[in-house]
């Protein structure tokens, strides 16, 4: 029987749900997981660190709990974890010492932050939080901001994919990361067969369509379906409208090249992008007679994780002032905010995640 998100990405209303490549903050990632399962997500991306896994997968576990109770059906989303083959901007965390910074700074970081990651109280950046949008350094007034990047290491993340049973990987990379790219697929290739999707995350550049094409002669024949992730503006959507213009117009331009595998937007994607795709006749079944050039999904980083923000912090809250009846006696450090024990709020941050969810599920109805 064919899986539902392999049906959904053939069927044009395949949603991923970007956890952060970098993002750690492990009862978020959790809750996350829970609510966009149970909306109806097919996938689930997060960073290839062992307890972001573990996190993701109990949050995924919880969702088909609660659906066995509900005698809904199991149609749970496949886990997906990101790798790079060099310098990027989804792999990087923001840093600065805080016993530098002017007592009179109007703390701009602090406000531009998405993450809530910076506590000045705590020393600068919170590094479980920061998943490097890279909004706070060029904001600082006195330039002590940085960004620390890092290579994901392929001899830990080969493991977790054999152990964890994760189910795809997504590559980042960019034009002329050819020999970069070369050798993480080295790595990558003997398990290919284990896996049910490979995706490539690529932003636009001068000479990208050639560059593809180049991975896809590496990569080909592949064993399982291939995503080409359109990354149009990264980690901005949640800033505004305009920002899903980029991916949409990179999308575009991946479409006309024909090139094998599906099309799936990123990067700037939000409340806008499905009615936008609509307007660009760019939505439909892409399998479907005449319609050779359409996407077969979308994926919602910042902006899916921005309007679950207050629903999570009032779990936080509410747990915080030990309103959960049914868990009050447990210690705090067990409880790691399960968003499943507290009915009212799970109903919430399942309808709102099923607001989004719901555009690309019903985009061609």
């Amino acid at each position: 029987m064919q899986s539902y998100p392999l049906h959904s990405l053939k069927e044009g209303s395949w949603f991923k749900l970007i956890c952060g490549a970098s993002y750690q903050h492990l009862p978020v990632v959790r809750s996350l997981a829970v609510a966009y399962s149970l909306a109806g997500a097919d996938c689930i991306d997060v960073a290839a660190d062992l307890a972001v896994i573990a996190a993701a997968q109990e949050g995924i576990t919880a969702a088909k709990k609660q659906l066995k109770c509900e005698n809904l059906p199991d149609n749970s989303p496949w886990l997906m974890v990101s790798v790079n083959d060099g310098e990027d901007p989804h792999f990087r965390k923001a840093k600065f010492d805080a016993t530098q910074c002017p007592i009179d700074c109007s703390q701009p970081c602090v406000k531009v932050c998405p993450a809530e990651a910076i506590d000045l109280n705590q020393g600068g950046v919170l590094d479980s939080l920061c998943y490097g949008c890279g909004r706070c350094e060029p904001i600082c007034p006195q330039s002590l901001i940085t960004t620390n990047s890092y290579i994901s290491c392929l001899s830990e993340v080969i493991p977790l994919i054999k152990s964890l049973g994760v189910d795809a990987i997504e590559i980042h990379t960019q034009v002329g990361h050819y020999d970069d790219f070369k050798r993480v697929w080295r790595d990558i290739s003997p398990i290919i067969g284990q896996l049910k999707l490979l995706a490539i995350s690529c932003t636009d550049a001068p000479n990208v369509i050639e560059y593809l094409r180049s991975l896809y002669a590496l990569i080909s024949p592949l064993s399982c379906p291939l995503i080409w992730q359109t990354d149009g503006r990264s980690m901005s959507g949640d800033i505004g409208r305009g920002t899903t213009h980029a991916a949409i117009s990179f999308a575009h331009k991946v479409l006309q090249a024909q090139l094998p595998g599906y099309i799936q937007l990123a990067g700037g994607t939000n409340n806008y992008t499905v009615s936008k795709l609509k307007q660009a006749n760019m939505l439909g079944k892409p399998n479907g007679a005449g319609k050779p050039n359409l996407v077969s999904g979308l994926a919602y980083g910042s902006y899916a994780r921005a309007i679950l923000t207050p629903t999570i912090a009032q779990l936080e809250t509410a747990l915080q002032l030990n309103q959960v009846k049914s868990i009050k006696n447990q210690p705090m450090n067990q409880l790691n905010l399960k968003l499943e024990q507290n009915r009212e709020l799970l109903e919430q941050a399942v309808n709102t995640a099923k607001e989004l969810v719901s555009q690309i599920k019903t985009a061609n109805s």
